[in-house]
């Protein structure tokens, strides 16, 4: 069976590159992507499974802890689940897929048209190719290879094409809150072949610190926000070095920084020959696969607390924490699970030897479906990480068909066939 698998994807290559190259031309930025959800709706349809389409109610959303997003209303941005029922007795599946992608940015910066598809030297060229329209394109192909074939699976398989994973994923949220789980699932986002069964997560915050303003000619008369900023961020860094001192999991051996605490914006002042009185620093703090987004909470708020130890103008102006923005949802599940069993077995079959098995330097809706649906989750797919976002972004195309082909045998191991 799983020789007439290769052999299928083999000899469609041409028409799966159609595929790919029609998800990649089909623009899906946030609040555009209905036409390519359409397009995807269309194709699970033909595949024999019950498809529904919907868009997202951010009112109720907004009542779960774990929603966030940078909008309220979700029009022109719809969810797509197909269902593929199967006999009866086996386990299920959920193939979930983001389709949105970031811009495309400065288009001088691309040799290729971000949307163009092109294709040479064995990659496709475009925005999302990679980030992660490469993954779903052999989602598909692995589906199709198997109904092409007339496998008929006892388990059943839900396909999950979703939006807003950029923005924290609401739409693996409000695909789980409408009952679309599982037990088990696949999210083939860009990890070079390599499977992640665990996902970090991450949460932003604002910290606000505060200064005395004065003359910048009588600089000393003033406490300058800018320069106690430099404390609070060295401060921070000290609690990065404790959190990642915790971190043993030989998943992740290869990361220099497990879990990083970033600062990624610093904003005050507003005149040069003033001393600054206020300084915005807002950042990110990763959260451990084993950890919850509230003990990390709780575990910088009680380390700012600590501020006034180290200067004593933070005992006359404490600073301000505030939680804000994305936040992405940790999960894991165990090195022996059966779902990774049978990954593991079929990436042997496909490509020889023992696959890299890391812990995700980056989060996933892995998070959600995991932790809110109770659907274990592993993060392998095509795609470079590095490529994520950049201009010139691109996929090689053999390794969506041997990612295809990995799937395609994980689905049928998982979820059994009627003989």
């Amino acid at each position: 069976m799983k020789d007439q698998l290769r052999n299928w994807i083999k000899e469609n290559q041409e028409e799966s590159i159609r595929l790919l190259q029609k998800l990649v031309q089909l623009p899906s930025t946030q609040g555009k992507e209905k036409e390519v959800q359409d397009f995807v709706a269309i194709k699970l349809s033909d595949l024999g499974f019950d498809v529904d389409l919907w868009e997202l109610d951010g009112k109720e959303l907004k009542k779960h802890p774990y929603f966030y997003s940078s909008r309220e209303t979700f029009e022109g941005s719809p969810n797509v689940v197909g269902v593929l029922k199967g006999s009866g007795k086996g386990r299920s599946i959920i193939l979930n897929g983001h389709v949105d992608v970031v811009p495309a940015g400065d288009v001088k910066q691309w040799e290729h048209g971000p949307y163009s598809g092109n294709i040479s030297d064995g990659k496709l060229y475009g925005r999302g190719s990679t980030d992660m329209k490469g993954g779903n394109a052999a989602l598909m192909i692995a589906m199709e290879a198997i109904r092409s074939l007339d496998i008929q699976l006892k388990g059943d398989v839900i396909f999950q094409s979703v939006v807003e994973e950029e923005s924290g994923g609401a739409g693996t949220l409000a695909a789980v809150l409408k009952g679309y789980t599982a037990d088990a699932a696949i999210i083939p986002e860009p990890t070079n072949m390599k499977i992640f069964p665990k996902q970090q997560g991450s949460k932003w915050f604002r910290i606000t610190v505060k200064g005395r303003t004065a003359h910048g000619g009588t600089r000393y008369l003033g406490v300058s926000a800018i320069d106690k900023s430099f404390q609070v961020v060295e401060h921070i860094k000290k609690l990065e070095k404790v959190r990642n001192d915790r971190i043993d999991d030989p998943l992740y051996d290869a990361t220099p920084v497990p879990i990083p605490i970033n600062i990624g914006k610093i904003e005050g002042g507003d005149w040069p020959s003033s001393v600054p009185d206020v300084v915005q620093l807002e950042g990110r703090i990763g959260i451990a696969p084993n950890e919850s987004i509230e003990d990390a909470q709780q575990e910088l708020e009680a380390w700012i607390e600590k501020l006034d130890e180290t200067d004593e103008w933070f005992k006359e102006s404490p600073v301000e924490l505030d939680w804000f923005g994305a936040r992405w949802v940790p999960g894991e599940i165990a090195n022996d699970h059966p779902l990774m069993e049978a990954l593991t077995n079929n990436y042997s079959n496909v490509l020889g030897g023992q696959p890299t098995v890391e812990a995700s330097p980056w989060g996933t809706d892995g998070g959600l479906l995991t932790q809110v649906g109770n659907t274990p989750s592993v993060v392998f797919g095509p795609g470079v990480t590095s490529m994520a976002h950049f201009p010139n972004e691109y996929i090689e195309l053999e390794k969506i068909f041997q990612a295809a082909e990995v799937i395609a045998g994980t689905i049928i191991d998982w979820c059994g066939v009627d003989k």
